[in-house]
């Protein structure tokens, strides 16, 4: 099992420039142009830089920021990298980046915003987030990044409606960016089972997170969930993401992020299995760290075949009052429901 940071640093000297309109607005177009291409000169030079301390420190994947080009796909100040530099400078430098990750054997993903939304039923809303994939795709080309990760969205008009929406957006993306899609399961509206129909019929791999599993379940146990997304990988390397809630899984949302991995939170099975988990966590590489060091310590130990102290339960607290479909599959989901005690 390999872990994977998510988009940047918080002590490392390792750190990603943005801008915003409001700042671009102020600046002439030539100017604008030359701020907005040294913004992107740092970034690639950065983005570098993260992917060699992956791997000097074994973490075997990196998610790329969205802004790494800021303004790219914005209605007045947008441009593309031709019209940045045409000297085909910054192609170069993106694609060294992508010299460095094979190197190290760091694998490179997107996970685009939530405002891309390919099943919306608003046509300007697709139509934005078709732009805003197929910049992501432009740059994931380059940098040699596998994929670009999206939620199902919104259930405008019931699921099975808005999942054909999503089916056609998907139709309507550039070869470059449909074969870099994946889907993942969200922690309000689509679980596992949601997702796998169309991702078995549109050949599309989901990415499996065991949070957002825990606070939206479904009939799967995290084991069986992970393996049905696991197949949908065919012979590549199974992505899945990871997290622990803020507070503890009885805090008043335990949708949120905590700073570091509660060891629980792992489902056992994960160790050992040919799988990339992207760890979402507020402490960025320290979690990951973190983390590692306890994964080498089970491995070693006598303790390595154990499940860790405070397990999850059958039940996940905070749905005490939920129907009774949600307890009857408690039975079978007791490694997919969260802990009973704070993290």
């Amino acid at each position: 099992m390999r872990l994977g940071l998510c988009c940047g640093f918080v002590g490392q000297p390792i750190h990603f420039r943005t801008t915003t309109a409001r700042h671009a607005a102020t600046l002439a177009p030539k100017p604008r142009r030359a701020f907005l291409l040294q913004i992107a000169r740092d970034n690639a030079a950065t983005l570098a830089r993260g992917v060699d301390w992956c791997a000097a420190h074994g973490v075997g994947a990196f998610r790329v920021t969205s802004e790494l080009l800021p303004l790219y796909t914005h209605p007045r100040f947008g441009y593309t990298l031709d019209a940045l530099d045409p000297t085909g400078a910054l192609h170069e430098a993106f694609g060294a980046v992508a010299a460095h990750a094979c190197r190290g054997e760091v694998r490179l993903s997107f996970h685009p915003d939530q405002f891309v939304v390919l099943g919306s039923a608003r046509p300007e809303v697709v139509a934005g987030s078709i732009a805003e994939l197929e910049y992501q795709a432009t740059i994931a080309a380059l940098i040699g990044a596998e994929q670009l990760t999206i939620h199902g969205g919104g259930a405008v008009g019931g699921k099975p409606a808005a999942l054909d929406r999503l089916a056609r957006g998907l139709d309507r993306l550039s070869e470059g960016a449909r074969v870099r899609i994946a889907l993942e399961n969200d922690d309000r509206i689509y679980t596992v089972e949601d997702l796998l129909p169309l991702c078995r019929r549109a050949r599309v791999p989901l990415v499996y997170d065991v949070h957002h599993h825990r606070c939206n379940p479904d009939g799967l146990d995290a084991g069986d969930a992970l393996d049905a997304a696991a197949a949908t990988w065919g012979r590549r390397e199974p992505w899945a993401h990871l997290s622990s809630p803020l507070g503890g899984w009885r805090a008043p949302n335990p949708r949120l992020h905590a700073d570091f991995i509660a060891p629980r939170d792992l489902p056992p099975s994960w160790l050992g299995r040919r799988l990339t988990v992207d760890v979402e966590a507020k402490a960025k590489e320290r979690a990951v760290l973190r983390l590692k060091r306890w994964i080498a310590q089970q491995a070693s130990g006598p303790r390595a075949a154990r499940r860790p102290r405070g397990a999850p339960p059958a039940t996940p607290p905070g749905r005490r009052g939920s129907a009774a479909p949600a307890r009857r599959r408690s039975r079978a989901r007791s490694s997919a429901t969260p802990p009973a005690r704070a993290s």
